[in-house]
């Protein structure tokens, strides 16, 4: 009988497996993985977090014309259903062979019936794959993983990275000679450290903790994770309501790593994942943050919440055996309201303009009393 990797430990923790796919693009002579366009391809699922990050790099970063891209399916299926000793469910290409008329259901046969395609959903261009694990196995992985984002080396025929963290640091640094707004800094060397700072604490206990909250087998385990979570909700609140972004005045990547997280919220986590101390709907702070974000250029784009509903709840039959979908809040309706965060601006700008008037005035000072010692002043 041939399993998926476990993600759960004897303590019922979920403990995710780090990615095993690492290098980097470099702009370095002699790097094996150059910046060039149309070299390489993302693998990517509307419904997956950390593959909305790398979307959403490559919009604001504008890349679309210089590294390509193939959606996935949103609903797991058996990715070798010929074989009934290999459990393995996972992300699934596009099957337009029946010209959007042949169905699925859950992994276990039960849900739906769901299409086998969505027009924004591709057959993979480059091995004809029916899965992503096919693409894994054709570049010899030895992991098991089955993951998307993959960034994908077309010319080198192998996969360069399955570590979103890593990719968008890539596509924000690496592509400026390509890109048509290489202007755009996501990650501003004067913000790294505060930008390392809030990373630190949110991927455990937001990004992640939703999974540990979902996929917890003990109540103990699932309360640890819930306890980090809430104060996490609660200490990004109070960040965000005396600044802009998360990590100070500019976005940067921190702000899609925390984005991607707080869309799925309230139409998927607190229901499915059990994370209903919280609702970004209920905060004013954290709505308008998701509002300023999601109106940026480029980002509606990246979102589809019906593939991203359609993924959690159709997906594990242990959790939603009928795959029902709930109707939700119309979360994504909420986010196409004015928001308020440019009010951050203003009041930056005035106290630049005081620090400035102060700043006059001092030199004033120094120009009236010249013959008098600094001390005095």
């Amino acid at each position: 009988m041939i399993h998926p990797p476990t993600e759960t430990s004897p303590d019922g923790t979920f403990k995710r497996t780090d990615a095993a796919w690492r290098s980097t693009i470099s702009k370095e002579p002699g790097s094996t993985f150059p910046p060039e366009k149309d070299r390489y391809h993302l693998y990517v699922a509307h419904a997956c977090p950390w593959a909305h990050r790398t979307l959403m790099a490559r919009a604001l970063k504008g890349l679309e014309d210089v590294i390509s891209i193939t959606v996935v399916m949103p609903i797991w299926q058996r990715t070798i259903p010929d074989n009934p000793n290999d459990e393995h469910t996972g992300w699934m290409f596009a099957d337009h062979s029946t010209s959007g008329n042949n169905v699925v259901t859950n992994s276990a046969g039960l849900g739906g019936p769901f299409p086998s395609s969505y027009p924004s959903n591709e057959a993979d261009p480059i091995f004809n794959a029916r899965s992503v694990r096919n693409i894994y196995q054709k570049v010899g992985d030895k992991d098991g993983k089955y993951s998307v984002p993959i960034l994908f080396d077309k010319k080198l025929q192998t996969i360069v990275s399955n570590e979103s963290s890593e990719i968008i640091q890539m596509l924000n640094s690496q592509f400026d000679d390509y890109a048509s707004c290489p202007e755009v800094d996501l990650e501003p060397e004067d913000l790294k450290e505060a930008m390392a700072s809030v990373d630190s604490w949110i991927y455990p206990c937001l990004n992640n903790g939703v999974y540990r909250c979902g996929f917890a087998h003990t109540q103990e385990a699932y309360d640890t994770a819930i306890d980090e979570l809430t104060a996490a909700f609660d200490r990004v609140e109070h960040i965000l309501s005396s600044q802009r972004y998360i990590a100070g005045d500019r976005f940067t990547l921190s702000d899609i790593r925390l984005f991607v997280t707080l869309l799925r919220f309230d139409e998927v986590y607190v229901v499915y994942f059990k994370t209903n101390t919280r609702s970004v709907a209920n905060s004013s702070v954290l709505l308008n943050y998701c509002r300023d974000i999601y109106q940026m250029p480029g980002v509606a784009e990246t979102v589809d919440m019906h593939q991203i509903k359609e993924h959690y709840y159709c997906s594990h039959p242990d959790l939603n055996k009928f795959s029902i979908v709930p109707r939700g809040p119309d979360f994504e309706r909420m986010l196409q309201a004015p928001h308020n965060r440019e009010s951050f601006d203003v009041k930056r700008r005035r106290i630049d303009d005081s620090k400035s008037q102060v700043a006059v005035s001092d030199e004033d000072k120094h120009s009236l009393k010249s013959d008098e010692s600094v001390d005095t002043l």
